[in-house]
């Protein structure tokens, strides 16, 4: 693990809450302070996932030390897909998230983070990298809501679908670790 998986993960991770920011940016239009409200809860879930799959992972260290590679290339591959299945079946969700209320916005931060607590089963081989990692991590998602739902205001409509490159981004990220783990 080093500083350049982390913040490679931390990116791929933070694109669902990108997407979902931008989507409320889209139905505003304009500045909200609840943005900053949405930025800081999606942020603290994703800080927050990844240490409850950590000290889950912890209970299975020695298995986890042994097929590390592995799991980290199936976790991040299936969350790769998942995102980017998610990215063309987008339209169904828009009407759940469109919604500014402190209760959907904590349901929205669970549903955007349930693929980060898998992520914290990779630093059970690698316990020096956790804070660094969720507080990376927490960062880049709390900043990507930020800029989506500013690019959702001002631009109206995105080019790009954020799902679909986070999910590429964290099948690459699967590879590249299990490729690392397998050469070692």
């Amino acid at each position: 693990m080093d500083w350049l998986n982390i913040i490679i993960m931390a990116v791929g991770l933070a694109m669902d809450c990108c997407a979902v920011s931008a989507v409320q940016g889209l139905n505003q239009r304009q500045w909200h302070p609840r943005a900053l409200l949405m930025a800081a809860i999606f942020g603290c879930f994703h800080m927050g996932m990844p240490v409850i799959g950590y000290f889950a992972g912890t209970l299975f260290v020695s298995f986890m030390q042994t097929y590390a590679p592995w799991i980290a290339l199936a976790l991040l591959g299936f969350l790769g897909v998942k995102m980017i299945w998610e990215s063309f079946h987008e339209d169904e969700e828009v009407e759940k998230k469109a919604n500014w209320n402190v209760t959907n916005l904590l349901l929205l931060a669970l549903a955007t983070s349930i693929d980060v607590l898998a992520t914290g089963l990779l630093f059970v081989p690698y316990p020096e990298w956790l804070v660094p990692a969720i507080l990376t991590i927490g960062s880049i998602t709390a900043l990507f809501s930020l800029g989506g739902y500013l690019v959702g205001v001002y631009v109206g409509k995105l080019k790009l679908n954020m799902e679909l490159i986070g999910g590429l981004v964290l099948i690459a990220l699967g590879i590249k670790i299990c490729m690392e783990g397998l050469c070692l």
